[in-house]
């Protein structure tokens, strides 16, 4: 194996074009970086990405695979959280999905308790 410093790019995009440029199946097409403008960019998953791994991290691992924390981290993201690309709306108000009230994890609380 090459030393780690001659290890770069180059030696990426000759894998790439051996697993993916082949005569057989469709072309891809690789698209080398990504604009923060524009219909090639990932930075909203990204960003849900890394909130939930600077969540994670203080746990120091997750112990159990079905903890609840992953469900609530998402319930706060999506009805709780204000987001500045929604100009400070919710995900869910942004759907139409309005959680009334001062405190809105209290308030899901209660309704879900009615049920």
């Amino acid at each position: 194996m090459p030393p780690v410093s001659s290890i770069g790019q180059h030696d990426y995009k000759k894998a790439f074009n051996k697993e993916f440029y082949t005569l057989k199946g469709p072309r891809t097409e690789h698209i080398s970086h990504i604009h923060l403008t524009g219909d090639m960019n990932n930075n909203i998953v990204e960003r849900l990405h890394g909130t939930k791994r600077d969540r994670e991290k203080t746990f120091r691992g997750l112990k159990m695979e079905e903890t609840p924390i992953i469900p609530m981290q998402d319930i706060y993201y999506n009805f709780v959280r204000p987001h500045q690309a929604l100009k400070g709306k919710t995900p869910a108000e942004a759907c139409g999905i309005e959680v009334k009230g001062e405190n809105k994890w209290k308030t899901m609380i209660q309704n879900a308790s009615r049920l």
